[in-house]
Order: C-alpha cells, then sequence, then structure tokens
C-alpha cells in the first residue's frame, strides 16, 4: 500500500471545500517515526487556514492535508531511532504545520509521547492540543500563582475546557465566561464562577491576574480588567480581522498596562509528557463533544464553525477504536 486516505482541500472556501482523499504514504527516515493514526481533533486555526484566512503565511500550493495533532499506534521506526518501538500507543503535535488528518504521519520523536493508559486514542486527542496550550499559557507565559484570580475567555472550548482544569490545579480562583448552554458542563470542569459572556457587562467581572484569551476579539476591552502586575495570554487571533487583532496585540507593549502575551506552540516530548500525567493521574478529563468519520470532515468543519462547542470535535480514522491501554 502506497497511498492512505486524508482530509484535503484543494482551494480556500467555506467547510464544503472539506473533501476526503488519497496522498501517498509519508517515508520513514532514519530520523523519524511512522505512526498509525486512529485519532485526530478539529482545532479553529484550521477553520481559519482552509477559509484562506492565513494564506499570507500558508500560501497557494494545493491540495493541503488538515490536522495538527493525532494519536495513534507506532507502525515503523526509523533506522536511527531508539526512544520507541513498534505498537507502542502515541500521541503528538506537528507544531507549526498542518497535515495530521490521515492514516499516517511521519514525524521525529521529540514530538510524540506515550499516550495516556487509561484513556482510548479518541479520548485522549481531546485533551492534547488545549493542554499543552493550557500549561504553556498559564505557567511558562503568564507565571500563574496560587490564589490569583484567572479568566478564562471561550471556557468551553477545546482550549478553554483545559485551560480551566489547569488553572484550578495551579490553585488559582477560576471565573469562566462561556455561552449560556455550556454554563453547568464549565462549572463540572471545576470553575469558581461561571458567566454567560453574551449577557455578562464586562464593569461586573472585576480585576483579574491573568487572563486567558481564546476568543481573540475584544481584546483591548478585556486587557482594560487586568489588575496592577496582571498579565494577559492570547492563544488566538481574531481571524476575521487578524491584522487589526495583530497591531492590538504589538501596541500592547509600549501602550498603558499589561502586555499581551503571544506565542507559537511547538511542543516537545517533555510537554507531551506532562500532559499524560495529568490525565492518567486524573487531574484533566477528557472533553469530546462529537466524534465524527474522516469522510464527515466537511460536517466538523460546519458544527465548529457554527459555535456553542464542548470541547473537542474529533475525527476517528480507524473505526471501532475504542479501547485503552490497560
Amino acid at each position: 500500500m502506497t497511498e492512505m486516505r486524508a482530509a484535503l482541500f484543494d482551494h480556500y472556501g467555506p467547510p464544503d471545500v472539506m473533501r476526503m482523499g488519497s496522498i501517498p504514504i509519508p517515508a520513514v527516515t532514519p530520523d523519524t517515526v511512522l505512526v498509525k493514526v486512529h485519532a485526530v481533533s478539529v482545532n479553529g486555526g484550521e477553520l481559519a487556514g482552509r477559509a484562506g484566512k492565513l494564506r499570507l503565511v500558508t500560501g497557494r500550493t494545493f491540495p493541503k492535508v488538515s490536522g495538527i495533532d493525532f494519536a495513534g499506534e507506532v507502525a515503523e521506526v526509523g533506522s536511527s531511532v531508539t526512544s520507541v518501538s513498534k505498537g507502542d500507543r502515541v500521541w503528538g503535535l506537528l507544531g507549526r504545520k498542518a497535515g495530521s488528518m490521515a492514516e499516517y504521519v511521519a514525524v521525529p520523536p521529540r514530538q510524540i509521547a506515550p499516550a495516556p493508559k487509561n484513556l482510548t486514542l479518541i479520548q485522549a486527542i481531546s485533551l492534547l492540543a488545549g493542554g499543552t496550550t493550557a500549561i504553556t499559557a498559564l505557567r511558562e507565559k503568564a507565571a500563574l500563582r496560587s490564589g490569583e484570580r484567572l479568566l478564562v475567555r471561550g471556557a468551553s472550548g477545546g482550549v478553554g475546557s483545559v485551560a480551566v482544569q489547569i488553572g484550578k490545579l495551579l490553585g488559582a480562583h477560576v471565573v469562566a465566561l462561556a455561552g449560556v448552554k455550556n454554563l453547568d458542563f464549565v462549572r463540572g470542569l471545576g470553575a469558581d464562577e461561571v458567566l454567560d459572556y453574551r449577557t455578562t457587562p464586562l464593569s461586573q467581572l472585576g480585576t483579574f491576574d491573568v487572563i486567558i484569551d481564546t476568543a481573540g476579539t475584544e481584546q483591548s476591552r478585556f486587557r482594560s480588567l487586568l489588575a496592577p502586575g496582571g498579565r494577559m495570554v492570547a492563544v488566538t487571533v481574531d481571524f476575521s480581522n487578524p491584522l487589526a487583532s495583530l497591531a492590538t496585540i504589538l501596541a500592547s507593549a509600549v501602550h498603558g498596562s499589561g502586555r499581551i502575551r503571544v506565542f507559537s506552540g511547538n511542543p516537545d516530548t517533555e510537554l507531551l509528557t506532562e500532559v499524560t500525567r495529568y490525565a492518567e493521574n486524573g487531574d484533566i478529563v477528557p472533553v469530546v463533544d462529537t466524534v465524527h468519520a474522516l469522510d464527515n470532515i466537511a460536517a466538523a468543519h460546519r458544527e465548529l464553525e457554527a459555535g456553542g462547542v464542548r470541547g473537542k470535535h474529533v475525527i476517528q480514522i480507524v473505526p471501532g477504536d475504542t479501547k485503552t491501554a490497560g
């Protein structure tokens, strides 16, 4: 077999441009590992990429393969790789590129780690991108301390739902903003206060030591809620107007108090393993909204784009994969 199924798009546009097609199975070099992918999550940045809102970065070479994360099983190991073995259950992230939404992916071993033994790979993948992003944002960029007030915007989504859980683990008082239909869901994740983002005036929120912004809109207004010494981390931009959003972030470094911090994630084995440990200890729980087959990728994009998501939309590559490693 030289070809594999993959989620592709041949031009920028609405969700319906997504299709299932065939591309060559990636070659394994001495320094890489071939992973048979069982599950992938759908992330917000992929919607913007598919719509052409990032075309200055992604270019005009087609077809393009979607997907940035993956959970699966090692199928082949390069001759120079000694850290993993064929058959190992692993998960990983491609970093600053896309292409994991396929039956196989070839990656260097530094981009994978053992998947949580207590979760199915479908459950696991709902935690990975959000977990690595939340840990980096809260601990590394914001230096969140126990007892501080943390505001999480978009608290029901793929990143926000894990940020709520990580924030509680770090000892923060977590205030979460979400849609009215998801308030009880977010409260169940451990948030101390859960508020409807549509009806709660910013003036009633108080001030915060740390703000995690997973929405990208109204960044200047939310920045005004920072207490003295407060830190705001944006894990996305406003894709409806990315240049203006980036300008706001850049201006925050020189105007007023409270610079908005941003980062481009490229997790390594150490960080991936930390998320594995959190999951195996039960410190963070899976947040699967809906499981889709690969040939339903367009529907997954439509549903995520519609909003109101609880956790992650997951693409199941291997049918019937519901076993843990235990």
